[in-house]
């Protein structure tokens, strides 16, 4: 124990930094949350009018609704096709072509979570623009006018459009992380697996899935997170819009907060979404901890 007290003092600049820059701002936020405030002046005190004001708002409802389709986007689609690349790399190209080209080609797949979100979504607002867009011009050169669409100004599209983007923007983050995993299976198994006629689809389902879920738990995990928290990208996409087609949570709260100055309403969705947040991450440990316990007995 003695031994141990001098590790202490180096968890005291983490500590305090999470205390002032996440616990106390938090704090902050619910405390503002049960009153009517502008962001100036003196906060009158309401209770719970905020809340109940949110089971009435349709458009809380319809962003909680467009968030389900981008978790869809971020979380479910990225971890699939990602675990499909992440083998196909591992087990084709890395032993066909190389080991270089493979982490190439996962560098690649990783490379728009490291670029700025201002850069990606100005450069797909591009790509997807009515007049001058690349994806419409490529396709009336193909003689596909029909399909040019106004990808996100037309609120029947915008979200599909945003989704895509997304899956884009994600897929690089589990590519890597299960190749991370993919790692650890021991080759062995899989020599066993092929003896017994087991197929390359049945090898990596049974054997490598079944060794990778803490990374499959860990990604779903954090995407959903990121999901739910999704911020920049609509700001620079769409703002919302077109109506509430696109808009989520955090940028309502973003919007009644800074936009509209009802900072306590503002506050109120964004504890909503935080202890949603909370319960979901909860949900998922306890999920990961079961079936890691049952693995063991």
């Amino acid at each position: 124990m003695r031994s141990n007290r001098g590790y202490a003092a180096f968890l005291v600049p983490g500590a305090l930094l999470s205390l002032v820059v996440i616990v106390v701002p938090l704090v902050m936020n619910v405390g503002i949350s049960f009153t009517r405030w502008q962001g100036v002046g003196t906060p009158e005190w309401i209770g719970l009018d905020n809340y109940t004001r949110l089971l009435e708002d349709d458009n809380f409802w319809a962003s909680f609704r467009n968030i389900i389709f981008l978790i869809v986007a971020m979380a479910v689609v990225p971890t699939l096709i990602g675990l499909v690349l992440a083998a196909v790399l591992f087990d084709y190209v890395a032993k066909a072509i190389g080991p270089r080209t493979a982490s190439a080609l996962r560098s690649g797949f990783y490379l728009p979570q490291v670029l700025p979100v201002a850069v990606t979504g100005i450069v797909w607002g591009w790509i997807l623009n009515p007049s001058f867009g690349a994806l419409n011009a490529i396709l009336t050169n193909a003689h596909l006018d029909g399909l040019a669409k106004n990808w996100l100004g037309d609120p029947a599209y915008a979200l599909y459009s945003v989704m895509v983007v997304m899956v884009w923007f994600q897929v690089g983050y589990p590519v890597v992380m299960f190749m991370s995993g993919l790692r650890r299976v021991d080759p062995e198994l899989y020599e066993a697996a092929a003896i017994d006629g087991a197929g390359w689809w049945r090898r990596f389902t049974r054997i490598a899935v079944h060794h990778i879920k803490p990374e499959i738990y860990v990604v779903l995990v954090t995407t959903t997170i990121a999901a739910l928290k999704i911020f920049g990208q609509i700001f620079v996409l769409t703002r919302g819009g077109p109506g509430n087609a696109t808009l989520v949570p955090s940028y309502f709260a973003y919007q009644n907060f800074f936009e509209k100055a009802q900072a306590g309403y503002g506050s109120a969705i964004a504890t909503v979404l935080a202890l949603i947040i909370v319960v979901l991450s909860v949900v998922f440990l306890r999920i990961q901890a079961r079936d890691e316990k049952r693995a063991e007995t």
